[in-house]
């Protein structure tokens, strides 16, 4: 398995020593912009595979070396200026971004899985497919899992249930317009009922990456073991569900853009798209966060016209 992360900031960083600890790639390739980062990185790492059981060869290098990737991990952005509070404005920047390193990726691996960490997540996997030509189906954005954990873990901890067994999905934008599918979660097969201190819960959810970032001027950790775990299905083919932004095809009227929904993650990448049952306000929920990314796009593509 080999796995080329591109942009060695801190996600990208400590999503490369979460996959070296994981040991889910068997080749590892770091990528940035100023070189002497990822060799920095690369070395740091080979120091610790003492430590792991399995071999891994780890390098830095450019396009060239990522040749033949079995998935690449997009991690590189613009700079976040001071009093960032909205994801969605870094689209125009991160745009031109994917436009110089998406094209010769892709052509380099042209079998690859592209897992997008980038933000804003939605409007960049978006571009991702557009930008490879590879099929939706290849091309993923983390988006909305983490949000999802987040509540999970909030709820988790009022009710004395692990996280991970308690059925709910953060779903639309990575971004403000998110929303939980209350009508659709649940713990142990008992409903997960819908209340005004867990709708506390999804806006501190929501709010929790901006929070984290205020505290420390970025997100990390999460983040990583979130991409970690879309990787670890694509490696081991886990079948495992999980909500991710991927291209819409129909969903609750919806077309054309990227928002997420849950999908089932194997080798080949989406194995299936999930169109669960919504009740009408969350179906509207989901339909402005698609009005919302589809301005966004439609932004970023009238920048590229101006070009």
């Amino acid at each position: 398995m080999k796995v080329s992360i591109i942009g060695l900031g801190r996600v990208g960083s400590t999503l490369a020593y979460t996959l070296m600890l994981k040991e889910l790639a068997d080749e590892l390739v770091l990528v940035n912009r100023t070189p002497e980062v990822a060799k920095g990185d690369a070395l740091d790492l080979q120091h610790a595979l003492m430590f792991v059981d399995q071999h891994i060869a780890i390098r830095a290098g450019g396009v060239a070396e990522t040749a033949g990737s079995d998935v690449l991990a997009i991690c590189a952005s613009a700079p976040w200026k001071d009093g960032f509070n909205n994801r969605l404005d870094l689209a125009v920047a991160n745009t031109r971004l994917m436009r110089e390193l998406i094209p010769p990726l892709a052509a380099a691996s042209p079998d690859a899985k592209i897992l997008m960490l980038s933000n804003p997540v939605d409007v960049l996997t978006w571009h991702a497919i557009r930008l490879s030509g590879f099929e939706p189906s290849r091309v993923m954005g983390t988006g909305t899992i983490i949000d999802s954990s987040r509540f999970r873990e909030l709820v988790g901890e009022q009710v004395g249930i692990h996280p991970a067994d308690i059925r709910a999905y953060t779903m639309g934008e990575h971004g403000e317009s998110q929303f939980v599918a209350f009508s659709r979660a649940s713990a142990g097969g008992e409903p997960l009922e819908d209340r005004p201190d867990r709708r506390e819960m999804v806006a501190r959810a929501t709010r929790a990456g901006l929070d984290v970032f205020d505290l420390k001027g970025c997100t990390n950790y999460a983040i990583a073991m979130a991409a970690a775990h879309v990787i670890d299905c694509i490696a081991n083919d886990s079948r495992h569900t999980m909500p991710l932004s991927v291209l819409v095809d129909g969903y609750l009227g919806v077309s054309g853009v990227c928002l997420s929904v849950p999908v089932v993650v194997g080798r080949t990448g989406v194995a299936r798209w999930m169109k669960p049952d919504l009740n009408d306000d969350e179906a509207d929920a989901f339909r402005r966060s698609a009005a919302i990314i589809r301005k966004a796009i439609v932004d970023t593509l009238d920048d590229d016209r101006s070009v």
